[in-house]
């Protein structure tokens, strides 16, 4: 028997299409930000020495940081922002792209910020913003992947 294949709306990984699924489930834009902000206030802080140049996020207003780390093949991930909804942005990629290898981060499909239904909720230079952090993940992602194959082989 065939092995059952993911349904065609995974955008990569389950928490991510959790998270998707629970934002469509609502077509109130204020129910979908109450959401985000509950994200925001549930993230950890990021000890300020992390917060460095080095892993600050290019391309976004708010000030922005996101460290990813691979232990076991696996990645793990902190961050913080200064702005309250930019900071719930980044938990959703927290929570969504924590525990992935970095294969599977490169893979995810970042239609799933348009799948949210954010964008009417968010202005044009958050929701780039958002792409921004989730483009800085995934090449994070690829930069844990090379140093580990590199340390292996």
């Amino acid at each position: 028997m065939a092995e059952p294949t993911a349904a065609p709306s995974s955008f990569g990984s389950e928490a991510l299409d959790s998270m998707v699924e629970r934002l469509n489930g609502t077509s109130d834009p204020r129910r979908r930000y109450e959401y985000v902000l509950w994200l925001a206030k549930k993230l950890p802080p990021m000890s300020p020495e992390l917060q460095t140049d080095a892993v600050k996020v290019k391309g976004c207003v708010s000030q922005v940081h996101v460290l990813g780390e691979l232990v076991e093949g696996r990645l793990h991930w902190q961050g913080d922002s200064d702005a309250l909804i930019t900071r719930g942005l980044l938990a959703m990629l927290i929570q969504g792209l924590s525990n992935l290898t970095p294969e599977q981060v490169m893979a995810v499909d970042p239609s799933f910020i348009e799948a949210t239904g954010l964008q009417g909720s968010l202005t044009p230079s958050r929701a780039n913003g958002f792409l921004n952090i989730l483009l800085n993940m995934k090449a994070q992602a690829q930069q844990l992947a090379r140093v580990s194959s590199s340390t292996t082989s």
